[in-house]
Order: structure tokens, then sequence, then C-alpha cells
């Protein structure tokens, strides 16, 4: 008998602040939950920001996180496939993952079909109208030129640049994020409502927002967030045909 499909989609753990002891709390909840997916799910995806900075030197990652990084390579060694989406936060990651841990990698939004739906899924970053400053500096990020430059730095030195930044743009977008900000400015919404006007989509799932959100685009037409790992401990499952939003309780 073929196995129902039962799809569990994770993002925004920002594993690496604010300091040692609380990311490493978090990371440990995060094990606990891919645990138990992986007693159930046909399919994992993790929609990026999964840490809140990574950077692939050829022979250097980053320092941490063996406990969710041997948890993922354990999950792909039993047949599940586990997707990678790099978020605004961790986009250089490169082969490491694909290489040690068997993920499957994805650089920009995908389509898949479950269940005979349509569904768009992605990080989030960078969709819909405006934000050109940001789309701007991705190009930037993405260019294979700067990365060059960036792994001239020592590690230390690369990491400790990287997280400053970071924490000022945490900073500098506190008011707006973890907030809805109605409908006519949530550029996700937005970029959802234009693109069922050209595929009929059933499902949009993204992260980026920190923002557990679901949201009907129009009717039977859905989005929804799935928030963060960093306040809210949010996900979404789909299963029997239907997707949701759940938050994870400590067993």
């Amino acid at each position: 008998m073929e196995k129902k499909e039962l799809i569990y989609f994770i993002s925004d753990a920002h594993l690496g602040i604010p300091n040692h002891a609380r990311s490493l709390e978090r990371e440990k909840k995060l094990v606990q939950l891919l645990e138990l997916a992986a007693s159930e799910a046909t399919e994992i995806f993790l929609l990026g920001d999964i840490f809140d900075f990574w950077f692939e030197y050829r022979t250097v990652v980053p320092k941490g996180f063996v406990r969710l990084l041997g948890k993922i390579a354990e999950i792909t060694d039993a047949g599940i496939p586990v997707h990678y989406f790099t978020g605004n936060h961790d986009m250089w990651i490169f082969r490491y993952f694909t290489q040690e841990l068997g993920v499957i990698m994805h650089n920009k939004p995908i389509e898949r079909v479950f269940d005979n739906k349509l569904f768009f899924i992605g990080h989030g970053d960078g969709l819909g109208p405006g934000d050109s400053g940001y789309k701007l500096l991705k190009r930037v990020f993405a260019c294979r030129w700067c990365q060059f430059l960036f792994s001239w730095l020592h590690p230390d030195i690369g990491a400790s640049v990287a997280l400053y930044f970071s924490k000022k743009s945490r900073l500098a977008n506190a008011s707006k994020d973890e907030v809805f900000l109605g409908e006519e400015k949530e550029r996700l919404i937005t970029f959802c409502r234009e693109s069922v006007k050209l595929k009929p989509y059933k499902y949009f799932v993204f992260g980026h927002r920190h923002l557990p959100l679901e949201f009907e685009i129009e009717p039977g037409i859905k989005y929804i967030n799935t928030g963060d790992w960093v306040k809210n401990y949010s996900y979404a499952v789909f299963s029997h045909g239907e997707l949701s939003l759940k938050y994870f309780q400590t067993p």
C-alpha cells in the first residue's frame, strides 16, 4: 500500500543567536520536532534561515549545530527526502549540505504537487512588490566574485562581521517583523494574489516573516507562513490533503 503524503515545513530558527546557550536550547527542540517528523513524514522542507549565518569556506564550515546536522543526516540516510531552501541569512550554503548531509538544495522557490494540489514553496524573501534595496543587496550577495572576496576573510573575522550586520538588520526591522501589516502591505499576500492569476495554486508556503499565519487568498486557496523558531516554535504540516499551521510543544 502506497504511503500517504505527509509533509513538514519548518523555517527561521536563526541558530547561533543571541548566544550559545539559547541557541542550543532551540536547536534541541528543533531536533525533537525532526525526530517526530522522521517517524511519519514522507518529505521534510526546511525553508531557510535555519542558521543566522552560514558561510562555507573550501575546507571550513561554521562551528556548532552538530545535533541538528547529525539528525538531518540520519533522516536522509533513512531515505526521507529533506529539502533546504537558502534564506537571506544562510544564502551562502553551497555543496556541504548536499555532499555531507544528503539534502536537496534550492536557491529559489519551487512548485510541487502533493495529493493533486499545486504548491508554491520558498523562503519568501524578495518576493512581491517593492523592497528594491534588499533585492539589489541579494543580487550582490549572490555574486560569485563577492563570495570569493569574502572567503579571503579569516572565518572568525567573517562570522563576526556577518553577525554584526545581521543584528543591525534585525534591530532596524524590529517594528515591522512579527506584526501583520495588513493585506495591502504584506508583500507575500500581494505576490500570492498575482500568482493565482497565472496558475491554479492551492497552497503557498513561506517563512521569512517570523509571523505564523494562515491567510485565505481566495476561497480554497491558502497562504501559510511557518513563523519562526525564535519565539513561536511554529511549523506547517500537510496531512490528509490539508495544510495547517502547528506549534511545537515539548513532550
